[in-house]
């Protein structure tokens, strides 16, 4: 029985050893994407801080960075890691007496999306950009693709 339980802290120190070092030596590598605060898994990333977003494919930029507007004061972009669910060319707002968002590319939950706007101003919590950035986030952005948002 004893050297059974020491087996098995044994072990387990091993793997706790292994799993810590694992960590440090991919911490080292760089994950991230250099310029972007985001994953190299990332196909689209918004920095809120800096107002500017990318497009990424393979842990590279493909496009970018762009200037946006986000959320402003009590309608925040949300932070966190999303998937594209739904695109729309010619939405309108049902939240917003209809107001347009062409180039729509839906991403968080609550309807907030790339789109084209106007980015003197904050957004209740899109992303906007000039018409010629969401047509290529429109264009390439897919059902399922992975955006981080920081």
């Amino acid at each position: 029985m004893r050297r059974r339980r020491a087996l098995v802290v044994a072990a387990t120190g091993l793997v706790i050893g292994l799993g810590a070092a694992g960590t440090a030596v991919a911490a080292g590598t760089g994950s991230g994407v250099a310029g972007t605060p985001c994953s190299a898994t990332a196909k689209a990333c918004v920095d809120l801080e800096s107002q500017q977003a990318w497009l990424m494919k393979g842990g590279k930029v493909t496009y970018g960075p762009v200037d946006v507007a986000t959320g402003g004061h009590g309608t925040e972009t949300p932070t966190g890691d999303f998937a594209v669910y739904d695109k729309d060319r010619d939405h309108h707002s049902a939240e917003f007496d209809g107001a347009p968002m062409p180039w729509s590319v839906f991403f968080a939950p609550g309807g907030i999306a790339f789109h084209e706007g106007d980015r003197s101003s904050g957004s209740a919590g899109c992303v906007k950009m000039r018409n010629q950035d969401a047509t290529v986030f429109f264009g390439k952005l897919a059902q399922g693709d992975r955006v981080e948002v920081r």
